[in-house]
């Protein structure tokens, strides 16, 4: 996996109630290393840009939750955020996983030959010309 594939931009969207939640958060997000985030153009929304080595949408959606901000949960928001975090999740956990051994193309041969896998005509001989 590239590095650039590691990079995330993500939008966070607040409830509409208390006002300047975005706002507040900037303020929090900036003080964090590696994490940049700014206002979007839409009313109670950031961006932040990350690397999915250091942070997570999902960590960092817990972390302000955990501190009183409160996420917008509309449909559309919720099916875009669970969304980011399952292919945030599935890349996190490919990072983690060895690499695959490749084998060559024999191997695979070799096994398929060797393997009962029913694609076997087991009529004798004599019998497949009997008409």
């Amino acid at each position: 996996m590239s590095q650039t594939e590691l990079i995330k931009t993500r939008t966070i969207a607040f409830h509409d109630a208390p006002p300047e939640q975005a706002k507040k958060a900037l303020r929090l997000l900036e003080g964090l290393p590696n994490i940049e985030a700014g206002l979007s153009p839409a009313p109670q929304q950031l961006w932040v840009r990350y690397s999915l080595e250091n942070y997570s949408l999902a960590g960092l959606e817990a972390a302000l939750a955990s501190l009183g901000f409160e996420l917008d949960h509309s449909l559309y928001h919720k099916l875009v955020r669970a969304l980011a975090h399952y292919c945030e999740e599935v890349q996190c956990e490919n990072l983690r996983s060895p690499a695959r051994l490749i084998k060559s193309r024999e191997v695979f041969v070799k096994v398929w030959e060797h393997h009962a896998h029913g694609d076997r005509d087991e009529t004798p001989e004599e019998w497949r010309e009997y008409r």
